[in-house]
C-alpha cells in the first residue's frame, strides 16, 4: 500500500494550516511555500499518472481498516488525470495571482488555495460517498473565503449567492446518500455497486430514488439547468484567478455524475433510464442558454461565465450517453474546456485591469493591447471550438460519439449552432474591447509587474496547443480511461478483493 495516495490530500491541508498558525504575516514566504507545496503537488500528480498508467486500480485503506468498513482512498487512470489537471491549473492559476497582486488584498488567500486544492484532490481520489460529501464541503468552504476575497458590494452579495445554493445541493447530497444507504446499507462506492446491482428490478424504486437526488445534487455543482443560477454572478463577481481555479470545480460534478454511473448505476440496471433520460435534455438546454449568453452579455466576467455554462452542457452531452466511447469524448473535451475556460477568465480579469472598466462598452486603447488582443482571440477561439484548437476536436468527438443516439439531429443542432452563436458573441466582445476602444480620454496606466500575469496566460494557452498536436496520444490515454470507468468488476476487485494483512 503506497502512501503516495494520500499525500496529494495531505499535503495541501498541512501547508494551510501552517500558513495560518505560522504565518500570516509574511506575504513573500506565504508566496514562496505556497507555490511551492502547489508545485510539489504537480509532481506527485505526474508520478501518481505514471502509477495508474500500468491500469491497475490502487487502493489506500486508511488505518489499515478493511472495506467496506474502513474509509479508501482509490487510484485509477480518472482520478490520476483530474488530479494532473487540477495541480497544474492550480500552480498556473497560482503564479497568474502572485503576478497580478490577488494575493495581496487579504491575508488568507494562500491557506483558502491550500484547502481548496486539498478538497479538490479528496473529492477525486476517495472511494467513499459520504467522504465525497466532506469533501466537497471542504473544497466549497474555502471557496466562500476565495469568492469574496478583496471585498466588494457586488462581490459580497454574489458570494452570499453562491452559498446559499451550495447549501442547498449540499443538503441534496446529504438526503440522496441518506437514501442509498437506506437502500443499500454502505456508503463504501464499490460496496454499494455491488449491493445494488443485487436488488431485483422491481424492488428498486427506492434506489432510483436516491440515484435521481445524488445526480440533482451534481447537477448542482456543474450548474446544469435549471440548477445554474449562481454560476453566472459567481463567476462573473469572483476575483479572476479564483475565477480560473473554479473551472475545474464544475468538473467536480461532472466527474461525480460519471463516476457513480459507470460504477454504482451502470446501464444494465433500472437506474439508468431514470437518470440519462433527465441528463441528455438538461444538457442541451444547458449548452443553448451558455451560448445564448455569450452573445447577450455586456459584461466581460458575464461573458466567461456563460461560455463556462456552455462547456458544461458541451461536456454533459458526452456523459449522458453513458458508453466507452463517449466517455472518452467527453474526458478530452473536460480537460479542454477547463484550461480553456481558465484562460478566458484570466484574460477577461487582464483586460479589466488594464482598461480599468470590465463592461463592453467603448473605451480608450488599453496599454499593451496588441498582447492583449492576441491572448483574447487565440482564447475565443479554444472557448468557442473552432479549428485549428483542440476544442475543435473536443465538439467533433462529442458529435461522432452522439451519432446513433436517437436525438442525434437536437444534439447535433444544439452543438453546431450554439457554437456559431458563441462565435458571433467573441466576435462582438473583441470589437468592442479592441477595434472601437477609440473613445476620448486619457488611457488608464498599464499595470506594474504583470509580466507573471501574461506568462500563467500564455502557459494555459501552450497547454490547448499541446492537447491539438498530441490529439492523438491524448485522445488513446482518454479512451484507456474510459474503458476502465467503465469496467466495474476490476474496480469492485481492487477495493473489496485482496484485503490480507487489514484489520
Amino acid at each position: 500500500m503506497s502512501h503516495a495516495l494520500i499525500a496529494p490530500v495531505l499535503l495541501p491541508a498541512a501547508l494551510g494550516a501552517l500558513i495560518i498558525l505560522a504565518l500570516r504575516g509574511d506575504l513573500r514566504l506565504q508566496r514562496a511555500l505556497s507555490v511551492a507545496s502547489t508545485a510539489l503537488l504537480l509532481g506527485l500528480a505526474l508520478g501518481l499518472n505514471l502509477l495508474a498508467a500500468d491500469g491497475v486500480v490502487r487502493v489506500y485503506r486508511l488505518g489499515n481498516w478493511a472495506a467496506p468498513f474502513g474509509i479508501v482512498l482509490v487510484l485509477d487512470r480518472l482520478a490520476a488525470l483530474l488530479l494532473l489537471l487540477t495541480a497544474a491549473l492550480a500552480l498556473v492559476v497560482q503564479l497568474y495571482a502572485v503576478g497580478s497582486g490577488w494575493d495581496r488584498r487579504v491575508r488568507h488567500f494562500h491557506a483558502l488555495w491550500q484547502f481548496q486544492l486539498m478538497g479538490l484532490c479528496g473529492a477525486f481520489l476517495t472511494g467513499d460517498a459520504f467522504n465525497l460529501f466532506v469533501f466537497f464541503e471542504v473544497m466549497l468552504i474555502a471557496s466562500y473565503g476565495l469568492m469574496v476575497h478583496g471585498g466588494g458590494e457586488m462581490r459580497l452579495r454574489a458570494g452570499v449567492q453562491y452559498i446559499a445554493y451550495n447549501l442547498a445541493g449540499s443538503v441534496l447530497f446529504l438526503a440522496a446518500l441518506g437514501v442509498l444507504y437506506a437502500v443499500t446499507g454502505t456508503l463504501n462506492m464499490a460496496d454499494m455497486a455491488a449491493r445494488a446491482a443485487a436488488i431485483p428490478p422491481g424492488d428498486s424504486a427506492l434506489l432510483r430514488t436516491g440515484a435521481v437526488l445524488l445526480m440533482l445534487a451534481f447537477a448542482v455543482k456543474a450548474a446544469l439547468v435549471p440548477l445554474h443560477f449562481w454560476l453566472p454572478a459567481t463567476y462573473a463577481n469572483a476575483p479572476g484567478p479564483v475565477a480560473a481555479l473554479f473551472a475545474v470545480m464544475t468538473k467536480v460534478g461532472a466527474y461525480g455524475i460519471m463516476r457513480f454511473m459507470a460504477l454504482v448505476f451502470p446501464q444494465d440496471t433500472a437506474v439508468e433510464s431514470a437518470v440519462v433520460d433527465l441528463l441528455l435534455p438538461a444538457a442541451l438546454f444547458t449548452l443553448a442558454l451558455g451560448q445564448t449568453g455569450v452573445l447577450g452579455s455586456r459584461h466581460l466576467g458575464r461573458l466567461a461565465a456563460f461560455a463556462a455554462i456552455g462547456s458544461v452542457g458541451t461536456l454533459m452531452i458526452a456523459v449522458a450517453q453513458q458508453n466507452p466511447q463517449s466517455t472518452a469524448a467527453a474526458v478530452y473535451y473536460l480537460v479542454h474546456s477547463t484550461l480553456a475556460g481558465a484562460a478566458l477568465f484570466l484574460v477577461v480579469d487582464l483586460i479589466g485591469a488594464r482598461r480599468g472598466d470590465p463592461w463592453l462598452r467603448p473605451r480608450p486603447t488599453m496599454p499593451g493591447s496588441g498582447l492583449v488582443a492576441v491572448l483574447f482571440f487565440v482564447t475565443a477561439i479554444a472557448v468557442t471550438g473552432m479549428p485549428p484548437l483542440s476544442g475543435f476536436i473536443g465538439k467533433l468527438l462529442v458529435m461522432q460519439a452522439t451519432a446513433e443516439t436517437p436525438a442525434v439531429v437536437w444534439v447535433w443542432a444544439v452543438i453546431l449552432l450554439g457554437s456559431l452563436v458563441a462565435i458571433y458573441g467573441m466576435t462582438r466582445a473583441g470589437a468592442l474591447l479592441f477595434w472601437k476602444g477609440c473613445q476620448a480620454g486619457p488611457a488608464p496606466p498599464a499595470p506594474v509587474g504583470q509580466g507573471l500575469a501574461v506568462a500563467a496566460i500564455a502557459a494555459l494557452l501552450a497547454g490547448i496547443v499541446a492537447l491539438t498536436v498530441f490529439a492523438g496520444p491524448a485522445m488513446r490515454l482518454a479512451e484507456d480511461t474510459a474503458l476502465q470507468l467503465h469496467d466495474q468488476p476490476l474496480y469492485l476487485e481492487a477495493v473489496l478483493s485482496g484485503q490480507e494483512g487489514t484489520k
